[in-house]
């Protein structure tokens, strides 16, 4: 019982503090990938830590109910708890109907969960295969095609069949060279598997509403895999292009590769389950595209997340094999 508490405590405190120790690392995307890893590894770890802590407190109940009830009610009591007390048909009723909710909890969870996943595959799925039915095709792949929209937008949506989707808005906006820009970011989600992130991470913040490490952690690993996306594009495209679109997709007026603007920039409304290119953290993504970080700083930060992520993978067999030991 003790290991189980043990890992209960560990799971409560990184669900909380985790968020605060890992944004700072993770908010200017100096090392995207090393982010990612380090917020699903921190997820990972919690949802392992709970899932075994479980699994110690089942087979505790299983081997001896009686010693756990009164274990239970001595380290609330302490000496108050008398054998008439723990022995109880009142006291034990009410130990089982708090493992009775804890299990329910659980199970509400897990119903939250699969739910948002399931909408969220259903959303995107009928939404591609709507867009490849209205929409007219465009140089840019089999799987391009233009909305007539007059709001600017350019996303892509995963599943069978994928799509990416322009709007006919911002083909107004966009010249070749940024249009490009924008089907190479978008190409890039489809291809890194960004969707499958997305739904995993808003999955668990919808299961677990209000705990900071899963509803933070699902914008933060959006926001990432945007930049990630940004990255392939600006190799592909080079950073003045991608800047550009960004900008131009995002307020609507065309902008010049050479000649950017300190524009307002606010984000273009988009499908639900759909990554665009010019919906989430622009400001903070032309910034990092125009003063990108030095070697060295990306270097340390890396280093920084590769001992998060370490720290953090290990703590559930640690603390299992340190207590129960």
């Amino acid at each position: 019982m003790i290991t189980a508490l043990a890992l209960l405590g560990y799971a409560a405190s990184a669900a909380w503090w985790a968020p605060a120790l890992l944004a700072p690392l993770t908010r200017r995307g100096v090392s995207v990938r090393a982010g990612l890893a380090a917020w699903l590894t921190a997820m990972a770890s919690v949802l392992v830590s709970a899932a075994l802590a479980v699994q110690f407190s089942v087979r505790t109940v299983a081997a001896d109910w009686p010693q756990l009830t009164q274990a239970l009610c001595r380290s609330v009591a302490g000496s108050a708890c008398t054998p008439e007390v723990y022995g109880s048909v009142l006291y034990q009723a009410g130990v089982t109907v708090l493992a009775a909710s804890l299990t329910l909890a659980g199970t509400a969870a897990a119903w939250r969960y699969g739910r948002r996943v399931r909408q969220s595959r259903a959303q995107t799925r009928s939404h591609a295969q709507a867009a490849l039915l209205v929409g007219r095709a465009i140089a840019g792949g089999a799987r391009t095609v233009m909305l007539d929209d007059p709001r600017p937008a350019a996303y892509c949506v995963a599943g069978r069949p994928a799509a990416i989707v322009v709007t006919s808005g911002a083909l107004a906006v966009l010249d070749p060279p940024q249009l490009r820009a924008v089907l190479a970011h978008e190409d890039a989600h489809l291809a890194h598997g960004h969707h499958a992130l997305a739904t995993v991470t808003r999955g668990l913040a919808a299961a677990f509403p209000g705990i900071p490490l899963f509803t933070r952690g699902a914008a933060e690993v959006a926001r990432l895999t945007e930049m990630a996306a940004d990255d392939t594009a600006a190799r592909a495209s080079g950073r003045p292009a991608l800047v550009a679109a960004l900008i131009a997709i995002a307020t609507g007026a065309a902008v010049s590769s050479a000649d950017i603007p300190g524009a307002d920039i606010a984000g273009a409304a988009v499908p639900a389950g759909a990554m665009a290119a010019a919906s989430r953290a622009v400001p903070d993504r032309v910034e990092r595209m125009l003063r990108p970080s030095s070697t060295a700083r990306s270097a340390a930060f890396t280093a920084a997340l590769a001992l998060a992520v370490t720290l953090l993978a290990a703590a559930p067999p640690a603390l299992t094999l340190l207590v129960a030991g």
